[in-house]
């Protein structure tokens, strides 16, 4: 799964790597290295421009907020638990499907966090035992030090309780697709700890190389078979992981020191 990532390049660079036509720079974030649900994020996507003339689809980066709403949803209320959306099932799920046949987006990250239960813990689990796991936190990164696409869908949600005019009539929320961890090796490996992705946590976002990038975001793409055939992994051994300070577990904590690597693990795990 995806539940925490960082994101702190600059938009110039992005715009750069996506080959982007058009941001608006009043709309920068700051640089956020524990991005969590429903914070605003960076998305890379295709659609016309608002009131030109020309329908062409235009390579945009806009900002969103991470916690898809359904076009159909009541409220917003559920975001917060729709930050993920399996690649198995994206075509058959209502609050998904639609999104992702006209609505794919590129999430561009640093990398994400995932955790990996303390060892003793682990064993109380497996016991029935009732007792809050302590977790060591691992970065995930591209092992060549690029920027981690993460392929996104996302949608538009009208807020009824508000005026037209309103700045906050239009909600525009993602989601990140997933898939399962790839169990081959690292390609480069702590030294002491995980192997593989699969040995930290059985799903991973789903990551786009450069050669996927125009496919994903093309909204002409419309066939299911088609589609599908985009959600294929990439090849293993791009990635790379390191044990983390436990300090990214809160929050309210951010800054760069989040991704510095730690020379072995803080909590002991069954690795």
């Amino acid at each position: 799964m995806c539940g925490r990532y960082a994101a702190s390049r600059r938009p110039e660079d992005l715009v750069d790597a996506f080959e982007v036509e058009k941001w608006e720079p009043e709309e920068t974030l700051a640089p956020d290295w524990n991005v969590a649900p429903t914070k605003e994020v960076y998305a890379i996507l295709e659609r016309p421009l608002k009131d030109a003339e020309s329908r062409r689809p235009v390579r945009q980066m806009r900002v969103l907020k991470w916690g898809l709403v359904p076009s159909w949803a009541k409220s917003p209320e559920g975001a917060a638990r729709m930050i993920n959306a399996r690649a198995e099932t994206l075509h058959e799920k209502p609050s998904f499907k639609k999104a992702f046949s006209a609505r794919r987006c590129i999430l561009p990250a640093d990398g994400y966090y995932e955790w990996v239960t303390a060892a003793e813990e682990r064993e109380l689990e497996v016991e029935g035992r009732k007792k809050r796991p302590r977790k060591q936190p691992y970065f995930v990164t591209p092992a060549d030090g690029s920027v981690f696409a993460m392929a996104g869908i996302y949608e538009f949600w009208r807020d009824r309780t508000l005026p037209d005019d309103h700045p906050q009539a239009w909600w525009a929320t993602c989601s990140v697709v997933t898939t399962e961890a790839e169990s081959g090796p690292l390609g480069v490996a702590p030294a002491e700890g995980p192997r593989s992705l699969a040995d930290i946590h059985p799903r991973m976002p789903l990551m786009l190389t450069p050669d996927h990038w125009d496919a994903w975001l093309d909204p002409s793409r419309t066939g299911l078979d088609e589609l599908r055939s985009l959600l294929a992994p990439p090849p293993e051994g791009l990635m790379r992981a390191y044990p983390v300070a436990t300090a990214v577990s809160n929050v309210r904590n951010n800054g760069p020191e989040l991704l510095t690597e730690l020379e072995g693990p803080e909590v002991a795990t069954l690795f």
